[in-house]
C-alpha cells in the first residue's frame, strides 16, 4: 500500500512473562528512532502511517494490538495501568528502550498512560478519544453519547456486554456515516480503505471483547494525573474532527503540563494519515531537544 500507509516491513508476537502474546508490526529501519504507536478503535497492528516518511525520517514505527484485538491474548478485565505495564514489557523484549508514543483515536487515553507511568520519553496525542466522562462536557455531549457515558459509569459491566457486540462492519459504518467530506476522501481511497477493513477484522478476529474492554476504559473516568505527565506532549486535532473531542482537545491539553496543542485546519480525524510528517518531526524535534 502507498499514500498514506503501507504494508508493515515486519510482523511478529512477543511473549510476555505471563504467557499472554503481543501482536505488533513494525515499519522503517531495525535502528531507527523508536515510536510505539496506540492505534484507534478495534484496529489491529497492520494498520499504521506515514508511508515513506517513516524511513525518511528514521523512525521505527511499532504498532500493538491491544489485549484480546488481532494476535494479542485477551486479558479480562484490564486496565490502564496493566496496558502500561505490557508496553514497559515489551520494550524491553523489542529492544525499543524508552520509546516516543503516537496515541490515535481510542489509543489516546493508552499513550497517556503509559506517559503517565514513565513508559514514553515524549507523546503525541493526534485525534484523541477525549476524556469524555469529565463533567465540563456533561452539557455539550450529543444525547446518545452522554447516555453512553452515564450509562458506562454506572453499569461498566452492561456497556462492556453491549459493546461487545458490535463488529466490523458495523465500525466501518459507523466511521463513514461520521465523517466529513475531507476525512472520507482519505478513508475510501481504495487502497487506505483496504489497509483500514483489513486492520478492523483483524481487531474484531477474536471477537468484539478486546474493543468493548478498550471502549469501556475510554469513556470512563481516567485514573492516571495527567498533571503529573512530565516529558513532551504535543496534541494535535484537525478543526473539523467533531467525533473525538467536544472542544479539540483545548481542555485536555490545559490539563497537560508545557502540552502544545496544535488544531489543523482543512482536515478532521484522519489528521494522522495526512500530516504524518508534521507529527513525526514536532515529536523528533522534542526528543533531541529534551537529550
Amino acid at each position: 500500500m502507498t499514500g498514506y500507509t503501507d504494508v508493515p516491513a515486519r510482523l511478529g508476537e512477543s511473549d510476555l512473562p505471563d504467557g499472554r502474546l503481543l501482536g505488533w508490526a513494525e515499519w522503517g529501519p531495525l535502528d531507527g528512532v523508536p515510536v510505539l504507536l496506540c492505534p484507534g478503535a478495534a484496529t489491529s497492528r497492520w494498520l499504521g502511517f506515514g508511508a515513506g516518511v517513516v524511513e525518511a525520517l528514521g523512525v521505527r514505527l511499532v504498532s500493538v494490538d491491544r489485549p484480546g484485538l488481532g494476535v494479542s491474548t485477551p486479558a479480562p478485565g484490564r486496565t490502564f495501568s496493566d496496558f502500561a505495564g505490557d508496553m514497559r514489557q515489551l520494550c524491553v523484549l523489542r529492544g525499543l528502550g524508552h520509546p516516543v508514543v503516537v496515541g490515535n483515536s481510542q489509543g489516546a487515553p493508552f499513550a497517556l498512560a503509559c506517559a503517565a507511568e514513565g513508559v514514553a520519553s515524549a507523546l503525541a496525542i493526534v485525534s484523541g478519544t477525549d476524556e469524555v466522562a469529565r463533567p465540563e462536557f456533561a452539557s455539550v455531549l450529543n444525547a446518545n453519547l452522554r447516555g453512553l457515558v452515564e450509562w458506562t459509569e454506572s453499569d461498566p459491566a452492561g456497556a462492556e456486554k453491549f459493546f461487545a457486540g458490535f463488529t466490523a462492519d458495523a465500525m466501518w459504518d459507523m466511521v463513514m456515516a461520521g465523517s466529513p467530506g475531507c476525512d472520507l476522501a482519505v478513508y475510501q481511497d481504495p487502497d487506505f480503505a483496504a489497509g483500514y477493513r483489513r486492520a478492523l477484522d483483524e481487531g474484531f478476529a477474536q471477537g468484539a471483547a478486546g474493543y468493548a474492554r478498550d471502549t469501556v476504559l475510554a469513556m470512563g473516568r481516567w485514573p492516571f494525573a495527567l498533571d503529573e505527565i512530565d516529558v513532551p506532549v504535543d496534541i494535535w486535532y484537525g478543526e473539523q474532527d467533531t467525533g473525538h473531542s467536544p472542544d479539540n482537545g483545548a481542555l485536555l491539553a490545559a490539563r497537560v503540563p508545557g502540552a502544545h496543542h496544535h488544531v489543523v485546519p482543512g482536515i478532521g480525524g484522519a489528521l494522522l494519515w495526512t500530516h504524518a510528517e508534521s507529527i513525526l518531526a514536532f515529536l523528533l524535534e522534542k526528543t533531541i531537544t529534551d537529550q
